[in-house]
């Protein structure tokens, strides 16, 4: 019988059942494209990953990553989340406080940014605005009439593409009431999988924007993520490029409709890169049987 490590974690949260679970298979280079993707329609989780030895002579490991539906090139929470399973299984980074993730857009680079609190380097994205056409028939898929008309929905592809929307404020955000079949013309029209809305917070509030990640079919399946990593960096890469992103760094709630409660850390350093970070937390452990 041949089994495999494996631990489920919870992502961009420190409390279990929270945020974004993430299902992460040690070991998988005896494993073929179809015994992972049977694996990861089994687990039934957003995503699952793979962990398999380097070819690049610069990675860490190497991660293959999966939805119900396919395979990704990239992803940010199964990012985060497998890097936190890979430290905690005893693995030493080969270079202190620094991970480098071999995965289908190339080299991902990860940092400690505190003392036990990770962070992805955001991979480059392309921004797209979305045709002024598509813009009416958006505001009737999303049921609202609460979007931000002052900043340009786009479509922003850094290997998992999202059509970001913003709303007026995280209350409006939080309202949206999506036709599931209108949003998906509109996000097939876009060449994405989803719709990454989001509004800000008030001073006050418990982040400083709310998002919701509503998929819509492809290899993102369908349904609401609780927590994206890959959407919250394309957001970060979007506000940069808008010149609308906060001067310091800034915080994103995510899952609030799901009655979870996830959180997303973004930093900006010197040398421009953006760094999207949070907390994880394993849930199960234990081994697969694969044959």
């Amino acid at each position: 019988m041949h089994t495999v490590r494996f631990r489920q974690v919870d992502v961009f949260s420190a409390a279990p059942f929270k945020g974004n679970p993430l299902a992460v298979v040690f070991d998988a280079d005896g494993l073929d494209t179809a015994q992972m993707q049977a694996i990861a329609r089994w687990t039934n989780l957003s995503e699952t990953t793979f962990l398999l030895a380097p070819d690049h002579p610069d990675a860490d490991y190497r991660v293959r990553i999966f939805t119900t539906a396919g395979e990704l090139p990239f992803a940010g929470h199964p990012t985060l989340g497998t890097a936190h399973a890979l430290r905690e299984s005893g693995y030493r980074p080969r270079r202190p406080g620094r991970l480098i993730q071999q995965c289908g857009v190339g080299l991902v680079e990860l940092t400690e940014r505190a003392p036990g609190r990770w962070a992805f380097a955001a991979p480059p994205a392309r921004i797209v605005p979305l045709p002024a056409e598509q813009r009416g028939l958006l505001g009737r898929a999303l049921g609202s009439g609460a979007i931000d008309h002052d900043t340009a929905p786009c479509t922003v592809d850094n290997g998992a593409p999202w059509l970001l929307v913003r709303m007026k404020t995280a209350a409006d955000c939080l309202a949206v009431r999506p036709d599931d079949a209108a949003l998906a013309a509109v996000t097939r029209a876009a060449g994405t999988g989803g719709v990454a809305i989001y509004g800000p917070h008030g001073a006050d509030g418990p982040a400083d924007f709310e998002m919701r990640c509503l998929m819509t079919g492809g290899d993102f399946g369908f349904g609401e993520d609780p927590v994206t990593g890959s959407a919250n960096a394309a957001l970060a890469g979007l506000l940069e490029a808008q010149g609308k992103r906060p001067a310091a760094g800034y915080t994103v709630r995510q899952g609030t409709a799901l009655q979870r409660d996830g959180r997303v850390a973004i930093e900006h350093d010197s040398d421009g890169r953006i760094w999207i970070g949070g907390a994880c937390v394993t849930v199960v452990e234990g081994r697969f049987r694969c044959s």
